[in-house]
């Protein structure tokens, strides 16, 4: 019999939400956490009469540090766990955590946090054996048993092997772990059994703590918005356990890549290496990998968007010794077959689909036989001088701008890297001027109120918005290879005047926050 996902009915008519990264939080311990600082955000929310807090994929992030890159699809990212939760437990002393609290709180500073917290969470996976209460040894018995043969034994191997290889990606491995040779993993489980039970008693941390975060949201009232990038990693433990859902050679090596084509916006269109999926794999067993993967997003979040959502109709194929997405072919998806298969399993699905970009017919026929809201973003729909803020549907999710743009100030004045000429920057202050009847210092509040007063049943943006901050609060910099996804927000910040004011204008639009 099938299991229906465990989601609340998504957004009603009329909501309001911010995207803020986990990452982002403010905090003591160098990053934000999904603690006693997420709970909190869950409170100003409520202050600030927002209803849907959206935050990027958080699975665990390797080199360049990017949630869209995670090392495995099902596994939490570690150093999202709480310290503040560990010392309450007793898994850490205080005076432990005083090199995280050394750390700065405007901004997460990668290098120096991974090595501490790493640290500190192995202590506190040692303790657990004997500091633990009986419920929460009970819980992890409870955890191993729903995970361990799913996911979780392959992505503790995967964290041991890449560390031994000086964190390369796994094709590039000693040919043995390449092939998964069974006596040489046998060997490393033997080897390897403490640091083993220490990485899946970190990944119990990591989603009991979720569990309580995402109960003490739903009990306010908050919905959870999760991530979902349509593509996986080849350094992840998905590719390297389940590399026949991939279209891989004998030695792990993908011969075409995901991409997307030159546009207005690159001249060599995006090559983002990602290996394609074997559809017919994916289609032979019913599609279940995808009914697990999207079972276990909606056990974190209450919704979940789905980034490249035009992928599962046609996706850009491009060599894989290509050095751009110059060259290459579309070629066909799923389509409907792998949406029926997940609606089949698991009831109505709690989706959106990023559909940005060159969006055909086709793709917006496939969204829409599904009732998939889809996104506008009125940092792109202003430029477009036919767009009125009536354009936006009711079924579709309405930003400001995204985590990869530039924050609406940045953007609206033209911030560093802007690609636009000045002329460009001129038409578009003009553009959205005029339909936000706004002035330039007050654009981000301007815009927000526009989102609001769209059609769409539910309105978004980032928190840098909120907050009318500049390029430098921006997140991310697609195409950049550093300096990304390290903004927080201050605690400082989000003082009550600040939190009224937003409740004001919520309110006024008539999307204040419902229990």
């Amino acid at each position: 019999m099938a299991t229906a996902i465990p989601t609340r009915t998504p957004p009603v008519f009329r909501q309001a939400g911010v995207c803020l990264h986990i990452a982002s939080l403010p905090g003591p311990f160098g990053i934000g956490e999904i603690g006693a600082e997420a709970r909190r955000f869950v409170d100003t929310m409520c202050q600030m009469q927002l209803g849907v807090w959206q935050f990027l994929p958080t699975g665990p992030t390797a080199y360049g540090d990017s949630p869209y890159q995670p090392l495995s699809t099902f596994a939490g990212n570690e150093l999202l766990i709480s310290i503040g939760d560990l010392l309450e437990t007793g898994l850490l002393a205080e005076q432990e955590a005083e090199e995280l609290t050394a750390l700065p709180t405007g901004f997460v500073d990668y290098g120096a946090l991974i090595p501490v917290k790493t640290r500190l969470l192995d202590i506190a996976a040692q303790r657990f054996s004997y500091k633990a209460s009986d419920e929460n040894k009970a819980r992890y018995a409870a955890f191993i048993a729903a995970n361990d043969t799913a996911w979780l034994h392959d992505y503790a191997l995967f964290r041991i092997l890449k560390t031994r290889h000086g964190e390369r990606s796994w094709p590039e491995w000693a040919p043995e772990y390449v092939r998964r040779d069974q006596q040489a993993l046998h060997k490393l489980e033997i080897d390897e059994a403490p640091q083993i039970e220490s990485i899946k008693i970190i990944q119990f941390l990591f989603h009991e703590q979720w569990r309580r975060f995402r109960a003490y949201a739903n009990a306010g009232g908050i919905t959870l918005f999760g991530d979902m990038p349509i593509y996986i990693a080849l350094d992840s433990s998905d590719a390297w356990a389940d590399r026949d859902l991939l279209r891989l050679d004998e030695n792990g090596r993908p011969e075409r890549v995901a991409g997307v084509p030159p546009d207005y916006y690159s001249e060599d269109g995006q090559r983002w290496g990602n290996p394609l999926y074997a559809w017919e794999k994916h289609a032979s067993d019913g599609y279940q990998w995808w009914i697990d993967r999207l079972r276990a997003a909606a056990k974190l979040s209450n919704l979940v968007r789905i980034d490249h959502f035009r992928g599962f109709e046609a996706y850009w194929s491009v060599p894989a010794d290509s050095a751009t997405a110059r060259i290459g072919a579309w070629e066909p998806g799923p389509g409907d077959a792998i949406f029926d298969a997940m609606q089949a399993a698991l009831g109505p699905l709690p989706i959106v689909a990023e559909d940005l970009g060159v969006i055909t017919p086709e793709v917006e026929a496939l969204r829409d036989r599904h009732h998939i809201p889809g996104m506008r973003v009125l940092q792109f729909d202003v430029c477009d001088p036919e767009f009125r803020l009536t354009d936006v549907g009711q079924n579709s999710v309405c930003y400001t701008g995204t985590h990869d743009n530039d924050t609406t100030q940045g953007w609206f004045h033209g911030g560093p890297g802007d690609i636009r000429s000045a002329a460009e920057i001129k038409r578009t202050q003009k553009a959205v001027l005029e339909i936000t009847c706004g002035t330039p210092e007050t654009i981000h509040s301007d815009l927000i109120r526009a989102a609001f007063s769209t059609n769409a049943q539910l309105a978004i943006a980032p928190m840098q918005d909120y907050l009318g901050l500049g390029s430098d609060a921006r997140l991310n910099t697609p195409g950049t290879p550093g300096g990304n996804w390290r903004w927080r927000v201050l605690l400082t910040q989000l003082e009550p005047e600040f939190c009224d004011n937003i409740a004001d204008m919520v309110r006024a639009s008539g999307r204040e926050l419902t229990h």
